[in-house]
């Protein structure tokens, strides 16, 4: 764990979401292999990216919340924008596809795509 890092639990997770602009969630396990090669490239990532939120929730530790999450597989990532789920997905990623997740997340235009939701 790196000072860019926020260890998320029951008591913080909707409090972290709602008050950050930009959140990334690394849901992992000590147990699971492909979730501490992950580990270091997303604490990477989190150097680079100062105006983003990375979090990250041990699913063995609080099972209730990644139960009310439906996380079924780990490593999964979550990233909210204003509060919004705006990508998920289970898998490690790259360090080059987890930058390119975020400026995607960044540029998101929320209010466009809330339009063309409600449109659809």
């Amino acid at each position: 764990m790196g000072g860019n890092t926020v260890e998320l639990n029951a008591a913080n997770f909707a409090d972290t979401v709602d008050k950050n602009d930009i959140v990334l969630i690394d849901f992992w396990a000590g147990w699971c292999g492909p979730c501490m090669r992950f580990a270091p490239i997303y604490e990477d990532a989190s150097t680079r990216h100062d105006d983003v939120t990375f979090a990250k929730l041990d699913t063995e530790a609080e099972r209730d919340v990644a139960a009310g999450l439906e996380i079924t597989s780990i490593p999964t990532i979550m990233a909210f924008k204003e509060g919004n789920l705006v990508f998920r997905q289970a898998g490690m990623l790259s360090g080059k596809q987890l930058d390119s997740l975020i400026e995607q997340v960044k540029e998101l235009d929320l209010e466009k795509a809330k339009a063309e939701a409600a449109q659809g």
